[in-house]
């Protein structure tokens, strides 16, 4: 049987055993992907987490499940504690690039050597964006990277993991921590990773302004960056900058004169 088809018989499976008409949050246990697989008579996934995972950043959940979702919204999967998750009816569930967006150019700092050995993958995206301080010139802050691969627990949520957190100062003496989920490939930069990374910084970083960060490695040095921010009816996307790395003679004057213009 093809993975994915098992997962979606299993997540179906187990929504629709708690699931009722009206509903916005649909809750379940873990071990209840067990015993799913066990009454489909379906082989059972030797990572449980990779079907949560599947439905969050690779694929979308069965057709079954998202006409279910109340109007204007989308069924999102969100921790719950250990061992608990809930689908949510959420009107954001995805960070997706905008097409046509206007690409910014800016100067290829990366090492060559990195650029030459480096993976199509988070931790190469991660770096890159690193190297040529995409954090500080989308934010305008000036920012430092504090730790990659954050892992903690945060309550109600249970075990979390930040691609990397930056602490930034700006001009005012402002202090700001911006946590980063950066994706490449076919993932997707899901909402739950943002509302986990905010409730992350609400807690261990309390004094400080939040800024989460989306990053998304779009191809042939292009990188869309997005800052998103907590609001009373959830996560939203406050801006959006696509940023394509060039070698520093690609810029043209034309181009730079453009750009001073913008700033004024």
């Amino acid at each position: 049987m093809n993975p994915m088809n098992r997962y979606s018989q299993i997540i179906e499976h187990v929504f629709f055993r708690h699931y009722e008409p009206q509903l916005d949050e649909v809750c379940f246990e873990r071990d209840e992907l067990v015993q799913a697989a066990q009454e489909l008579q379906a082989p059972l996934p030797k990572n449980l987490g990779d079907v949560i995972y599947t439905f969050r950043y690779r694929g979308s959940l069965p057709d079954s499940i998202r006409v279910t979702a109340p109007p204007g919204k989308e069924w999102l999967i969100r921790p719950a504690g250990r061992g608990r998750y809930c689908f949510v009816a959420s009107r954001l569930t995805t960070i997706a690039p905008t097409p046509g967006l206007a690409d910014i150019k800016v100067p290829n700092a990366t090492p060559g050597i990195l650029t030459r050995y480096a993976l199509s993958d988070e931790q190469a995206l991660l770096a890159i964006i690193r190297y040529n301080r995409l954090i500080d010139i989308f934010t305008r802050v000036v920012c430092y990277s504090l730790q990659s691969h954050l892992r903690t627990t945060v309550k109600g949520m249970g075990q979390i993991e930040t691609d990397e957190v930056y602490i930034g100062i700006d001009n005012n003496g402002a202090h700001y921590v911006f946590p980063v989920q950066a994706k490449a490939g076919r993932d997707v930069i899901n909402v739950v990773q943002i509302e986990q990374d905010l409730a992350m910084c609400a807690a261990k970083f309390p004094g400080l302004i939040r800024r989460a960060i989306a990053a998304q490695f779009l191809g042939n040095e292009l990188i869309a960056l997005f800052a998103l921010e907590e609001t009373p009816h959830g996560v939203a996307i406050v801006s959006e900058r696509h940023y394509r790395l060039v070698p520093p003679e690609n810029l043209s004057a034309e181009e730079l004169a453009a750009y001073r213009m913008s700033s004024l």
